[in-house]
């Protein structure tokens, strides 16, 4: 299977022009979770002229397509997300966003590009290939409850073995690959504690019940959690993102609003803490004569690889030249729906370094001129290529 992936990996080059046009098309027309149409169209068409069986609306706008070998082996899932964010493009490029207030500023089209150009590049070699390989074309991994969650329920991973996944990294250099063997990325949930009191004039606050007052000394309480309630050995994430108790400068306000985050890895810490936040902000609001309302809305769970199949990444990733580095990465605290399917598959999610070295400034994802640079898809689709023919002759 050597020389199979070496054939495999000079048409990955060959064809690195297409994968480029496929991702500069796609983000000149970018859309929104839940509001794609176009985008999966042009998915399973391209999967349709590989001649590959193609499932569309799987979940409500994913697209499923399958390479089967017609020989005894593994079924490989390979996934890719392929929304937008709400922002505006503020990148001086040719392939610059034409919807206004909608761009890819999270690589969703690369990730898009790169799984295409490997399923018409695995698709010259079925002959040589075993089993089957299922590529996950996934809508809506932006916004909660994501895309993965009702694939899932709608069978996108029958038969399958085992996954994998990639995230091209902006703020990592190109050839680096960085994997984790076990937490990757964190649970993303949030919350909302909306305060009542009573309001009045500000020349009187002995005849008001101050709903800021409260929400202040919540604040204050909250950011408290993590430091003396989370065993430090344990990782968690609490921040307050949004204050808001609008008013005129001489009125105290009868209602203030909190909203916020907490990131975990460990169920029983995101329990304790979804306890405590409720606790804390009824509590204190008591104390001080209001009343809160705490709704918590659990995001994507943590993202935990399965130990060996994150080592088919390592040592996939290890033995392509262009990969200058493969990191141990250190978890992080950014959210992932590729959790749910490791969730029932074992399988492996991990970044692909896409920092241009050339570039003066980098910018983060979800800004306004993030980019990447075009050569990491390529690096992508050789590690998720060699870890499928790897997998194929095990």
């Amino acid at each position: 299977m050597i020389a199979v992936y070496k054939q495999i990996e000079e048409l990955l080059e060959n064809a690195f022009d297409e994968m480029v046009d496929i991702r500069r098309f796609l983000h000149q027309h970018p859309e929104l979770s839940f509001e794609e149409t176009e985008t999966p169209k042009y998915i399973a068409d391209y999967h349709q002229k590989l001649g590959h069986t193609v499932r569309t609306n799987v979940g409500g706008r994913g697209v499923v397509a399958e390479l089967d070998s017609g020989k005894e082996g593994p079924v490989i899932a390979l996934r890719a997300d392929f929304d937008a964010l709400p922002m505006q493009d503020a990148k001086d490029v040719p392939y610059k966003s034409t919807v206004p207030g909608v761009t890819h500023a999270c690589g969703h089209d690369a990730h898009t590009a790169l799984l295409l150009v490997l399923a018409k590049v695995l698709n010259e070699h079925q002959a040589e290939l075993n089993g089957k390989v299922v590529f996950i074309h996934q809508f809506a991994e932006e916004v909660i409850p994501g895309g993965a969650i009702s694939m899932i329920e709608d069978d996108c991973l029958e038969g399958v073995d085992e996954v994998y996944g990639t995230h091209l990294w902006a703020t990592t250099p190109t050839g680096k690959v960085e994997y984790n063997e076990n937490a990757l990325m964190a649970a993303s949930d949030r919350f909302t504690i909306e305060l009542q009191g009573t309001g009045g004039h500000g020349a009187q606050p002995h005849k008001t019940r101050d709903s800021i007052l409260a929400a202040t000394r919540i604040v204050d309480a909250l950011h408290h959690l993590v430091s003396r309630q989370v065993d430090p050995l344990d990782s968690a994430v609490l921040s307050i993102g949004s204050f808001e108790a609008e008013n005129a400068f001489n009125v105290i306000a009868d209602k203030a609003v909190l909203k916020g985050t907490v990131r975990t890895f460990s169920e029983e810490t995101q329990t304790h803490l979804i306890d405590e936040i409720e606790r804390t902000a009824e509590s204190i609001a008591t104390a001080y004569g209001t009343q809160a309302e705490v709704r918590y809305v659990k995001g994507y769970p943590a993202l935990i690889n399965d130990a060996a199949k994150a080592e088919n990444i390592r040592a996939a990733a290890a033995s392509i030249s262009a990969i200058d580095e493969v990191i141990h990465a250190s978890p992080q605290m950014g959210g992932e729906d590729f959790a749910y399917y490791l969730q029932h598959r074992p399988g492996a999610f991990f970044f692909t370094g896409a920092q241009h070295p050339d570039w003066e400034t980098t910018y983060p994802h979800h800004h306004p001129k993030f980019d990447i640079d075009e050569r990491s898809m390529l690096n992508a689709a050789k590690v998720l290529g060699k870890t499928v023919v790897d997998s194929m002759a095990r």
